[in-house]
């Protein structure tokens, strides 16, 4: 039997597809192909080129680049040298973060970008391991240490000249259970873990997704998520690559900004049949959206309020879509809608693009209801690294809004109390998974490893619980909790997210309660939204009275889901804050209170804002009218 690793599977898929498009990259007007075959041969040189430069079987090498046809080539031509890939997020600036990802994992090379060079030419003396830098594009000097990717490729080609035989002996010595990827968590603790993936764990994952969410060859992605993000890189390249389909990369700009404005416009150029997304991206994409139809007057965004209105009570939730006598009867006006106004907006994802498939965080049903209203349904999943990452979706086939999804086959999945002992469904615990996915544990830490895999099971620190159909739901992690001064817990993410997206006037927010009498909130405002409602009611964010009918006009975004308001019910009232702190600037990748992955790092923004946190706690505090919040919206 063939051993399922990665090359293997890349090489049976160029034997079945070899001229069908792999990649799709835009350099100047237009994208260009990049089929199976001559991947194949790219990833060859590559490989090649790495073992004539001293790269050995078991040798790390960090990737660290923008999402591109070469991220794709240079992790396949590590792969092919029986090497180990260490990805590592573009995103991390600070270079000591950097610096220990390369040396704790003992990097003999480093494959990257133009962009990404000079983070490393910063750190590279206190790098001992480190013996060459292999850099993607051209640079106006080049250090002794550097090469460029096409002086790899050349020498790779003269290598395979002579050593053919041997290039092929060692890519097929490769086992299922050599290490395919040290992949470092975020960095929410100053000591990242590094997981180890091996090829089964992918190969398996792979499989498990395809039970899920099958891609055929037909099927073409556009890759907006970062390519090292687990999500994306086992099903936006490796199961897409499994099934013969295609990906593109996003036209890199000559800043992020710049980069995730092309995103749109390659949308549509691309036409994509399927998309990866996150929260923050579908909040963006509904955004956008809601702008469009608000720019085009009252009257449209009436229509498109009704549409949605009727396509909620017609789709419910899912699985009971059209179902019954009241829903059928929707159905000729929920047609009319499609024609006036849901059409139009698929227009601007591609025109054929069939779903989304959700993952990386909680996404609010709210959310997930009004991407099947438009008619490109955004099915949720769950997954985590360790797990490389896929445990459970939902699917065109089988879904349940407001779910995870069904489990992946061949796994295993069990809600567990504080005991370890398994829960009936319905019951709410910690979530434990077993499978060929889960990894073989993190690079030399033991004591973390022996933390999370016991008896073959991981343990996710996730909470959750299985419906009676099966159907996961993830409440939240256990480490991010509520915790009342009577002990009770409670997950804070549901609450957050129904709140943020059932207002328009709140960005962001966090709950707080680590065993005080109630719950507060820290609240990232919508400036722009809060200003235009400000001149509609001609009162001024700069007096009194304007700051106040702000903070006022906040509040009752959380009555809302107090006793008596519209959405009364969804949550224990205890747990809703009582009071809140607007804050004067976002939580952001850049400030580090939101990691790569884009979540929340809780105990940053915790410490960070600390004595807001103990004014909430104070009588003046608790009163949202007090001094801090009415200076910080004086400044908007």
């Amino acid at each position: 039997m063939t051993p399922r690793t990665l090359p293997a599977l890349f090489k049976n898929s160029v034997q079945k597809f070899g001229s069908n498009t792999l990649l799709w990259e835009k350099k100047g007007a237009k994208y260009k192909g990049l089929s199976y075959s001559e991947a194949e041969k790219q990833v060859y040189n590559f490989s090649a080129g790495l073992i004539s430069l001293g790269l050995n079987k078991g040798d790390r090498t960090a990737l660290i680049s923008e999402g591109r046809n070469d991220w794709a080539l240079s992790e396949l031509g590590i792969l092919f040298a029986g090497a180990v890939n260490v990805p590592i997020s573009i995103k991390i600036n600070d270079l000591a973060d950097l610096k220990f990802r390369i040396a704790h994992s003992g990097c003999k090379m480093v494959i990257v970008s133009k962009t990404q060079a000079v983070k490393i030419r910063e750190i590279k003396n206190d790098l001992p391991d480190l013996e060459k830098i292999i850099i993607l594009d051209e640079m106006d000097k080049w250090e002794p240490e550097e090469i460029h990717k096409d002086k790899v490729l050349a020498r790779g080609k003269k290598y395979l000249e002579s050593h053919k035989n041997d290039f092929e002996a060692t890519w097929q010595s490769i086992k299922e259970s050599d290490y395919a990827n040290i992949c470092y968590t975020s960095g929410t603790t100053a000591d990242p873990k590094g997981i180890l993936l091996t090829h089964r764990n992918y190969t398996a994952n792979i499989e498990q997704s395809n039970s899920l969410v099958f891609c055929p060859e037909r099927y073409i992605t556009l890759l907006i998520l970062p390519w090292d993000h687990a999500f994306a890189h086992t099903c936006g390249i490796y199961t897409m690559m499994k099934n013969g389909a295609s990906l593109a990369s996003v036209e890199q700009g000559q800043t992020a900004l710049e980069t995730l404005r092309n995103i749109p416009k390659n949308i549509k150029e691309i036409k994509p049949t399927i998309l990866l997304s996150v929260p923050a991206l579908a909040k963006n994409f509904r955004r956008n959206i809601e702008n469009a139809i608000r720019k085009k007057g009252a009257k449209t965004e009436a229509l498109f309020n009704k549409a949605l209105h009727t396509a909620y009570a017609y789709n419910a939730d899912g699985w009971n879509r059209g179902k019954g006598l009241k829903r059928k009867l929707k159905k000729p006006m929920l047609v009319l809608y499609d024609k006036l106004i849901f059409k139009k907006i698929r227009q601007n994802f591609g025109g054929r693009l069939e779903f989304f498939v959700g993952g990386g965080a909680l996404l609010d049903i709210e959310l997930q209801r009004f991407f099947y209203a438009i008619g490109i349904p955004m099915f949720q999943g769950y997954g985590l690294t360790e797990a490389a990452p896929v445990i459970s979706s939902n699917s065109p086939v089988v879904h349940k809004l407001g779910s995870s999804g069904k489990v992946a086959d061949n796994l295993e999945l069990k809600i567990r109390d504080e005991n370890g002992n398994p829960l009936p469904p319905g019951e709410k615990g910690e979530i434990t998974i077993k499978g060929e996915n889960v990894m073989a544990g993190y690079w030399k830490n033991e004591k973390a490893t022996d933390e999370v895999l016991k008896d073959g099971w991981l343990y996710t620190g996730d909470l959750g619980y299985l419906d009676k159909d099966g159907f996961l739901y993830v409440l939240g992690r256990e480490k991010s909790l509520l915790i009342g001064n009577d002990a009770e817990k409670y997950s804070p993410e549901g609450i957050e997210e129904a709140i943020t997206d059932n207002s328009e006037y709140i960005e962001q927010m966090m709950l707080y309660n680590n065993q005080c009498p109630y719950t507060v909130a820290l609240i990232v405002p919508n400036k722009e939204a809060l200003l235009r409602w400000l001149k509609k009611q001609n009162l001024s964010g700069k007096k009194t009275e304007g700051q106040d009918a702000v903070l006022k006009l906040i509040q009752k975004q959380i009555d809302a889901f107090m006793t008596g308001g519209e959405h009364e019910g969804m949550f224990p009232q205890r747990w809703l804050p009582s009071a809140f702190a607007v804050l004067g600037e976002p939580f952001t990748e850049e400030n580090h209170m939101l990691n790569s992955t884009l979540k929340m790092v809780r105990r940053k923004i915790a410490e960070f804002y600390k004595n807001r946190i103990d004014f909430l706690y104070s009588p003046e505090g608790k009163d949202i009218c007090n001094h801090q919040n009415r200076t910080i919206v004086s400044r908007f």
